[in-house]
């Protein structure tokens, strides 16, 4: 399942009709930002009953190319790590 931002936009405005597009619109952009932020400060970001986010530290380490066999070294990098609360697993999976 691929979520895009203007599919959560349209969904939104389908289920609060209230609310004018653009609002949704820049409503969406304030959290998604947030969130980035969060995680560019190495702060874990929770949605209770939906899931969590956090960055974790990947160590360097040596690894292959797989068209060439050659070895490559990889940086040390961040990564994210998303979890899915059990109550939405158990929702999108009795569905």
């Amino acid at each position: 399942m691929v979520l895009v931002k203007s599919k959560i936009i349209e969904q939104l405005a389908n289920n609060f009709p209230n609310f004018l597009k653009r609002d949704l619109s820049s409503l969406a952009e304030i959290i998604l930002s947030e969130m980035e932020n969060s995680l560019k400060k190495n702060e874990r970001v929770e949605l209770r009953d939906i899931f969590t986010l956090e960055t974790r530290l990947q160590k360097a380490r040596i690894s292959r190319n797989p068209k060439t066999n050659e070895k490559v070294e990889v940086p040390e990098k961040k990564t994210i790590h998303f979890k899915m609360s059990k109550k939405w697993f158990n929702k999108l999976n009795n569905e």
